[in-house]
């Protein structure tokens, strides 16, 4: 694509549109004090495609028949700010009260175990997740367990499977995790620290928009989706909540973000059991089966 001889302009009629848009295609949204923002984040976009104005890359969108511009879109908008073990308390609750119990079950009933990372960003929520568990259970690739990492973001995605981090940006790790869990290599005399195979294994990241169709249906004994509905109106996040409690299983576990609190509807399937975690009340539920395509790749390992 050319270059475009200016600075790209954002019309107020374009950025209600794109922000139309972003909240049609993801349920994000965003105030109409964040011109700024939107202008800062689809400038890339716009010089890619050698667009001069956003009122053209609109068009582009509504355009597009692939949705190929529109994932594009979504992901230059949303926001991916994670690091290893963020908000520690979660990972010490469930290493402590959660994790033990479901483990024993796997290991003497031959029963699966589940964990969902919705909204997953590059990775770090995901790995933590395998980390407390192989610390609890070194040989947990020998039972049915699997963690499923999802996120809109494709790029975020590509670099969680990747598994690659800057050594500086292991903070919340132990040494003695970091030498078992990762390699070290250096890149362009840079440190860098990769995933070794045993997390890895656990972990089956898919791109997934929380706002559309949900290819598996659960259950999950744990569900991490945390600094996540923030982002969302308030109706989103009603059937959100509600979402979230057809596909935990009856006694399993939600974690939000630390700003972030289950609405009164939520409350009657869940109870507060901790700063921000949330235990699913023991009822039973419906169907809670694994479809395809995901379940396969779960169960895969993939």
């Amino acid at each position: 694509m050319t270059q475009p001889d200016c600075d790209p302009t954002l019309s107020s009629v374009a950025f209600e549109g794109l922000r139309d848009m972003l909240y049609r295609e993801s349920g994000i949204v965003i105030s109409s004090s964040k011109s700024s923002l939107m202008v800062s984040r689809l400038n890339r976009r716009l010089r890619h495609l050698g667009l001069t104005d956003f009122d053209r890359y609109l068009l582009a969108l509504e355009q597009d028949e692939t949705g190929q511009e529109r994932r594009e879109f979504v992901a230059a908008m949303t926001t991916n700010v994670t690091s290893f073990f963020r908000e520690g308390h979660h990972f010490k609750q469930l290493a402590r009260d959660i994790l033990p119990p479901l483990i024993a079950r796997a290991k003497s009933q031959d029963a699966r175990l589940r964990i969902w990372s919705a909204g997953c960003s590059t990775g770090e929520e995901a790995y933590s997740i395998a980390i407390t568990l192989l610390d609890l259970l070194p040989d947990a690739a020998r039972y049915d367990i699997k963690i499923l990492a999802t996120d809109i973001d494709t790029y975020a995605i590509d670099k969680a499977r990747a598994g690659r981090y800057r050594a500086g940006l292991t903070k919340g790790l132990s040494a003695d995790q970091i030498s078992r869990y990762f390699q070290e290599e250096h890149h362009q005399g840079e440190p860098w620290l990769n995933i070794r195979a045993e997390p890895r294994h656990l972990i089956a990241f898919e791109p997934l928009n929380l706002h559309g169709p949900w290819p598996m249906r659960g259950p999950f004994d744990v569900i991490f989706c945390r600094n996540v509905v923030i982002y969302f109106d308030e109706a989103t996040r009603t059937e959100l909540w509600q979402r979230f409690a057809k596909i935990v299983a009856p006694g399993g576990w939600l974690f939000t973000g630390h700003s972030e609190r289950l609405d009164t509807q939520a409350l009657a399937h869940f109870n507060l059991n901790g700063t921000t975690s949330y235990r699913r009340s023991a009822e039973a539920q419906g169907d809670t089966t694994y479809s395809a395509p995901m379940a396969l790749k779960m169960q895969q390992g993939a």
